[in-house]
């Protein structure tokens, strides 16, 4: 692995690292309650099929490489996190930005015949 495909990757993990020690603001107001005139009604759309956890983890990574492919060698930024990665926990989703990137380098070296 490249020093450029390296470094990114580590400040990524120091970023998440520090992201995930802020504490919570005890005197923030509560939600408003579920019965309460002004919240929405529930809709009775037809749920879609959910994907396991594989399937959701390819097309994360898929989506990660085409992040990727976009950014053509610039650093490719992990957040806002794509929409095909939602269902991940935190550390599934640096996995699969990881291989999504890795995914992006192979196809690019195809690319050049290499």
């Amino acid at each position: 692995m490249s020093v450029r495909t390296v470094a990114p990757a580590l400040l990524l993990l120091a970023g998440l690292a520090l992201t995930g020690c802020s504490g919570s603001d005890s005197s923030a107001d509560p939600a408003p309650a579920a019965s309460s005139p002004a919240a929405p009604a529930p809709t009775s759309a037809p749920a879609s099929p959910s994907l396991t956890k594989e399937e959701a983890t390819a097309a994360c990574v898929e989506a990660v490489a085409q992040v990727a492919a976009e950014t053509e060698g610039a650093e490719v930024p992990s957040e806002p996190v794509p929409d095909e990665c939602a269902s991940l926990s935190e550390s599934e989703y640096l996995d699969a930005y990881m291989d999504g990137i890795q995914e992006a380098n192979r196809k690019a070296r195809e690319a050049l015949g290499g």
